[in-house]
């Protein structure tokens, strides 16, 4: 009787998966991306582009507040143009801010005859309103919140003692008149406070950049 050969053993599936997975090669790390280095020359003309576009949002600015003041007009009117131009104006640059400041007295030279309330809004709303430059100028967005104060206070408080001193000064408690006035400066403080914050932000993002691209030059 002839007999079978025995079979032969098979290794456990778990072994031979084992061995394969050990033949296999390891997966190499993906090499980092290098992230593009501005050379100095590129970071010139965008600091001379970006000065360029102040300049020129600047004069725009005060070319718009000028027209509004020399075309005929209602006193509200001239009077919120003239306060949030002055303020947004003064966003390009410092000096742009004064002389929106200054361009209120083309009110008196208008071709048709000046209100007669522009003789009291331009020197006690310019007065406030110079206080308010001057406060913006001297920190950051955080100094804002002092002058808005001291802009509503003196306009609130010359229309409650404003009566004391003049009899006939009664357009500081015109509700047209603080409505107006006060609106005009929350829009243009509240945008220089969005636009001092954003240029935080911006100004620590680039510092972070500038160190990752000292840091990708090789020694």
């Amino acid at each position: 009787m002839t007999e079978l050969p025995e079979p032969t053993p098979t290794p456990p599936a778990d072994a031979s998966v084992a061995s394969v997975e050990s033949q296999a090669p390891a997966p190499q790390p993906q090499p980092l991306r290098r992230r593009r280095i501005r050379t100095p020359a590129e970071l010139r003309h965008r600091g001379q582009f970006l000065h360029f576009l102040r300049i020129f949002g600047g004069l725009m600015t005060l070319f718009a507040l000028a027209y509004f003041m020399w075309t005929p007009g209602e006193w509200p009117t001239m009077l919120l143009v003239w306060v949030l131009l002055t303020l947004l104006a003064d966003e390009f640059g410092g000096w742009f801010g004064y002389i929106g400041l200054v361009l209120g007295g083309l009110g008196y030279f208008s071709p048709d005859q000046p209100a007669a309330q522009w003789l009291v809004i331009l020197p006690l709303v310019g007065g406030a309103l110079f206080a308010v430059l001057l406060i913006k100028h001297s920190g950051g967005p955080f100094v804002l919140p002092f002058a808005a104060v001291l802009y509503t206070g003196v306009l609130l408080g010359v229309a409650r003692y404003g009566l004391k001193v003049d009899p006939q000064l009664n357009l500081p408690a015109n509700a047209t008149f603080q409505r107006t006035a006060l609106l005009a400066m929350a829009v243009g403080l509240g945008i220089s406070f969005v636009r001092q914050l954003t240029g935080i932000i911006y100004r620590a993002v680039i510092r972070r950049q500038a160190r990752l691209d000292a840091e990708q030059i090789p020694a």
